[in-house]
């Protein structure tokens, strides 16, 4: 049997409850990943075989992470494995199979974002609104969200609040319809998609239920109302589900998540056994105290405390500063003490801010004093000119159909066939009710196009379909093959036109090298490689992929607090705890309690990411449309002061053990309570919204 010694009482009991619904509430740092791969074990060691067991997750991270745990609790031997996925990769495996049932392909394009806006780009175009009335980003957005509510393209007009819906409804079923058209669907449709076909098709419903006993979803409080559904279809016969999270954890309203999913977990499944992980072996009491203080605040949650099982180092530090630039100066400064002359590495600290503008001015100092660091979330391999160019000729030869990818790519590198050639076949393909690439047949009849654009484009086509040929009768040889792709359209030549730079140039040869590696990598480790099966494996893949390579390397960590849910620091800088960024602006402009408790959510998520240190800071002004205004401290913040209305406990806020920094030193010592609050750093001489 499984051995369980290790677990704690709340643990043990939600992995000895396998039958029936169950809620496991885990608070940050309570060990809920521990907790569902021993419950994936005890269920195959109670007799359930292994790929009748479904655990869901978010990001491939997070789901490889659960995987590799089950496997070594499990054994490598067996034959039958649990199926882990994310929700998007679940959703694939099930449209792969049946989503011709719905009219499209079985081999159906996944749209990234690019390709969405191009596709949302011509939608708005179609229905005659250019950018001043709606921009590609904002309908995609609202498109969206509308697919995570399951609101679909025929009745997003029955929800229009305004006349901005009322026009993005109109773009909607633009924007779906050429989707459909080419044989594509976007990250939204994967979802929306997969609860149509169990809503319309019982019997593929049916057949996708039959197939697991058990289901478990991790991070149950970031479910959307799409996901909800899918999830209630697929355990309605048996009911055997476990959900595990943290309603105090849930930031990501925003996109679609419903944090009332989780509160109310025990009225959509009625005899819900309810377990409480509450033991924190991350954070030190005194860390915990500030983040349980503050989060009682919030009126909608389950009730739980947090208990520490590590002693208390050092209190949580609070530091008012003169502007941004000091705050900026000091925090680096320190950061630069810490790991210059006391040995601390640079990877256990990480600077956590609101806004995506908040980390310039860290930045700067990070740079000028020669401290490492790594910003996270920064332009992603993939969304890079060049990559995007690449992919749009795989995507191109794997779905012709596919006329996003097609007309990004048909003049890159330039070969001769212009824009206005481009649009003439288009509007003749839309009147003869057939695609860009039949209408290519037809291009002797267009007397409009020059006979040199024609065979341009002949010779595209050809080429095309000669790199189709090769790509799906050997995938093995994909690697080869794209790097052959790129010589025979000189996309050197591409590179050498858009910078003048040698350096420059350089480094984008060097992504082009990148790109074919990360091919490589997908052949070498896929059990059946195929073009599609890339195409798809980058569609799914999220940013902790991106930056793995990476994780190993000694530098401090920027990020928003949005980036960090789900990591730990030894030592984290919670920066900005100032009204207009923590919280948001725009959540204190909403005005609804709602908005304002996912914001102390966000801060709660922030201060439960340290581990042994944690110093929150705020500067007293800072600069807004190029003038230096008064900043008001954050409600959440602690002001060190009993006053009404203190968020955060004051016993445990004191000046942490920093050596004296001369001549721009913190406090140094613990210090009297009336000497912190008045600990404001004055310049001296050495001073120089996704928001």
């Amino acid at each position: 049997m499984l051995n369980l010694s290790g677990l704690n009482p709340s643990q043990r009991e939600a992995v000895t409850t396998l039958s029936g619904p169950l809620l496991v509430l885990a608070g940050a740092g309570t060990g809920k990943t521990r907790v569902i791969t021993f419950r994936m074990a005890n269920l195959i060691a109670h007799g359930i075989q292994p790929d009748r067991i479904l655990s869901v997750t978010f990001t491939n991270k997070a789901a490889r992470e659960m995987r590799e745990r089950a496997t070594a609790l499990i054994g490598g031997r067996m034959k039958r494995r649990p199926v882990v996925s994310t929700f998007h990769a679940w959703c694939v495996r099930v449209l792969r199979e049946d989503i011709e049932a719905l009219g499209y392909p079985r081999q159906f394009a996944i749209y990234d974002r690019g390709d969405q806006e191009s596709a949302a780009r011509t939608a708005l175009r179609d229905i005659r609104l250019g950018d001043a009335a709606m921009k590609p980003g904002d309908l995609i957005n609202r498109i969206s969200r509308w697919k995570m509510q399951g609101v679909s393209a025929d009745s997003a007009g029955e929800y229009s609040e305004s006349d901005f819906d009322f026009l993005a409804s109109m773009g909607y079923r633009r924007y779906q319809k050429q989707l459909r058209a080419s044989g594509s669907v976007d990250f939204d449709d994967l979802l929306l998609l997969t609860v149509q076909l169990f809503r319309d098709y019982p019997e593929i419903l049916q057949k996708h239920q039959s197939r697991y006993d058990h289901v478990q979803i991790d991070e149950y409080q970031d479910t959307n109302g799409v996901q909800f559904s899918l999830i209630e279809s697929l355990v309605r016969g048996h009911r055997n589900l476990c959900v595990v999270g943290d309603d105090d954890q849930s930031i990501y309203g925003w996109r679609g998540a419903e944090v009332e999913h989780i509160i109310s977990f025990g009225s959509h499944f009625p005899g819900t056994r309810t377990v409480r992980l509450e033991n924190n072996y991350r954070c030190t009491k005194a860390i915990l105290d500030c983040a349980n203080r503050l989060v009682r605040h919030n009126k909608n949650r389950h009730e739980k405390t947090l208990i520490a099982h590590k002693p208390t180092q050092s209190g949580v530090r609070l530091q008012v500063f003169q502007d941004e630039e000091s705050e900026a100066r000091r925090v680096v400064e320190e950061i630069s003490y810490l790991v210059a002359e006391l040995g601390v590495k640079a990877g256990h600290v990480a600077i956590l801010f609101r806004t995506n503008e908040q980390p310039r001015v860290f930045e700067q100092e990070l740079r000028r004093q020669k401290v490492p660091y790594q910003l996270v979330g920064g332009q992603s391999f993939f969304d890079r000119r060049e990559i995007r160019d690449l992919m749009a000729y795989l995507k191109t030869i794997d779905n012709p159909r596919d006329e996003v990818s097609l007309l990004r790519i048909i003049n890159t590198p330039t070969r001769g066939i212009g824009t206005g050639s481009t649009e003439k076949v288009l509007q003749n393909a839309v009147k003869q009710g057939v695609s860009f690439w039949d209408m290519v047949d037809e291009l002797n009849r267009l007397r409009e196009i020059p006979d040199r654009t024609v065979s341009a484009m002949l010779q595209f086509r050809s080429l095309i379909s000669r790199y189709r040929s090769a790509m799906h009768a050997s995938p093995a040889d994909l690697p080869e093959l794209a790097r052959q792709l790129m010589s025979e359209v000189n996309y050197e030549s591409e590179i050498a036109r858009q910078y003048k730079d040698e350096a420059q140039r350089e480094a984008r040869q060097n992504l082009l090298e990148g790109f074919i590696s990360t091919i490589a990598l997908y052949v070498e480790k896929a059990p059946a490689p195929s073009l599609n099966g890339f195409l798809e494996s980058m569609a799914l893949q999220d940013r902790d992929d991106e930056s793995d390579d990476k994780e190993d390397r000694d530098s401090v960590r920027l990020m928003t607090l949005h980036s960090a849910k789900g990591l730990e620091f030894p030592r984290v800088y919670l920066v900005g705890m100032e009204e207009g960024l923590l919280p948001h602006k725009r959540s204190i402009d909403d005005g609804s309690e709602k908005a304002i408790a996912e914001e102390r959510r966000l801060t709660y998520v922030g201060i439960t990411r340290a581990m042994d240190h944690l110093s929150i800071t705020r500067s007293a002004s800072r600069m807004k449309w190029g003038k230096r205004r008064d900043s008001i401290p954050s409600r959440f913040l602690f002001e060190m002061q009993e006053e009404p209305g203190a968020e955060l406990p004051e016993e445990h806020i004191h000046e942490d053990d920093v050596p004296d920094l001369s001549p721009t030193s913190f406090s140094a010592g613990t210090g009297s309570r009336s000497e912190l609050v008045q600990e404001r750093h004055e310049p001296n001489e050495f001073d120089q919204p996704p928001f």
